[in-house]
């Protein structure tokens, strides 16, 4: 899941010129997998319900696989749409019923730590995402004859891409040797079978204990009214939605869709060049990794609320360093920057600005639109700005990756976890619905503006509005989350549902 969500960070540089994109519809071609994966994580519950845990996990590694083809070969932008899309059915149908199954087979002193496990292989598929990116993009610079058979140079997009056919495959064969759900087969009132699944898993003696359980919880249900939305918004329940809502829209309004899905384009705005900003995307994924370890490692040692509190700082202080750092850089194109252009830019047109200092990079590449074919400059805009920047590339890194860091170690993996714990029990299932529903809505503008947003308010101009964000949500955090650790479920509810 990961890996597929996160491919995209290598493709949209070579996307954009190839099918001549807007700024929007380049963030269509991002943020359009989040749509459909906002679809099925609404339905995915219910059909699994009916047809099984692995089962739906199946039919998301076959909607991976039709994906990874329809996106490789994908002769046009509407059908690379329409397979992203696709891909983004598998992904939400995942992120749901993946954690779930797992919640479901595994043994209650091991839950908590094999549930944390899914979202850090999540965060290991985004890694190797970055990873094959940068070597893709590496064996096709190679003039070895079976790098030109394979169309690896002109073609590097289209096997980013396709290369999550190995993954989807992968994980379909192995779903073939895992046990159903021995919850989904209680429901479904297949005893014996769930026993088996069970007494691998916890033994005999607990297995059947566990199973009468099962039995009495899934009867207790049944009987159950279906809670209706408008429960969310009484009085009583307030402060907790309030705090959802607020957590569910900073997670994303940070910016950390934009750092994961185009890690390399804003690596060169800073001047670095494309193999340079390829290999950067690398330390991204692997910052993610490490700081997700951490996380698991100190959410129950520190608490939620300090490490909201250090990650909001950090996830501030940042982007404000981004910000900065870019604010700094100016742009001058020189005779000699001129002159090591690639041959393909008209060189002539470019001395009508040469010498000619521009203090932002909205200004500069208004000049250079109206001086060259809009194509030219979406093709080589990484040349174009490495041949004009001044600026400090270091601080643009450091700045990125403390954003991760801080982000990887605090609001990404503490959310869930404070969303599980803030709502009473008689509207929890309905309440995290409604704030993962917001979470993914944020996520999705996100993922589309972001390239419109560097072409308007210019790279500087975008992390600040992000640091903005942060320091408001920093505040909010401040003042409304009580601290959630070592407290039960019932003490919750007393804090924080007015009677």
């Amino acid at each position: 899941m990961g890996f597929d969500a996160s491919v995209i960070s290598g493709v949209v540089k070579f996307i954009e010129p190839h099918f001549n994109l807007t700024k929007l519809q380049l963030g269509w071609s991002v943020s359009c997998l989040t749509l459909t994966a906002t679809l099925a994580m609404m339905i995915a519950g219910p059909i699994s319900d009916a047809i099984g845990r692995i089962t739906v996990l199946k039919y998301a590694a076959i909607l991976y696989f039709v994906s990874a083809i329809g996106s490789a070969l994908a002769p046009n932008f509407q059908v690379l749409i329409i397979a992203r899309m696709i891909g983004g059915l598998g992904v939400g149908s995942s992120l749901i019923i993946a954690p779930m199954y797992i919640a479901e087979i595994s043994p209650p002193q091991m839950r908590g730590r094999m549930v944390s496990f899914n979202q850090l292989n999540i965060v290991i598929g985004i890694s190797v995402a970055f990873f094959t990116n940068y070597l893709i993009l590496q064996l096709g610079a190679s003039v070895k004859d079976w790098v030109g058979a394979l169309d690896l140079s002109e073609n590097n997009w289209r096997w980013m891409l396709g290369l999550e056919i190995i993954p989807a495959i992968v994980y379909f064969f192995s779903l073939i040797f895992v046990p159903r759900s021995p919850r989904w087969l209680i429901m479904q009132q297949k005893y014996d079978e769930a026993f088996i699944v069970m007494k691998r898993a916890v033994g005999e003696d607990t297995a059947k204990k566990e199973i009468e359980i099962i039995k009495e919880s899934i009867h207790a249900n049944i009987k159950k009214d279906k809670v209706p939305l408008k429960e969310l918004f009484k009085p009583a329940l307030k402060l907790v939605l309030t705090i959802g809502i607020v957590v569910a829209v900073l997670q994303q309004i940070t910016g950390i869709n934009s750092v994961f899905f185009y890690a390399p384009m804003i690596f060169e705005q800073s001047g670095i060049g494309t193999n340079a900003s390829f290999s950067q995307a690398i330390l991204v994924g692997l910052t993610n990794l490490v700081f997700t370890l951490v996380a698991i490692w100190l959410i129950d040692k520190l608490g939620r609320k300090p490490l909201l509190i250090f990650g909001l700082a950090g996830i501030t202080i940042s982007m404000f360093v981004l910000a900065a750092g870019f604010n700094s850089a100016t742009y001058k194109l020189t005779e000699t920057s001129i002159q090591q252009l690639p041959s393909e830019i008209n060189k002539q047109n470019l001395l009508q600005i040469k010498d000619q200092t521009f203090s932002n990079d909205v200004q500069y590449k208004k000049a250079l639109k109206d001086i060259l074919e809009n194509d030219v400059v979406k093709e080589f805009q990484s040349d174009l700005i490495a041949g004009a920047i001044n600026t400090n590339p270091l601080l643009i890194l450091i700045g990125i990756l403390g954003f991760v860091a801080s982000f990887a170690v605090s609001i990404g993996p503490v959310m869930w976890v404070l969303f599980s714990e803030l709502f009473p029990n008689a509207v929890r299932g309905l309440a995290i619905s409604f704030v993962g529903f917001i979470n993914s809505g944020i996520s999705f503008t996100v993922q589309l503006v972001f390239p419109w947003e560097l072409e308007t308010l210019g790279s500087a101009g975008t992390f600040l509005l992000y640091g903005i964000f942060g320091a408001i949500g920093f505040v909010l955090i401040m003042i409304l989350l009580p601290e959630t650790k070592g407290k039960s479920l019932e003490e919750l509810e007393k804090i924080l549902v007015k009677k």
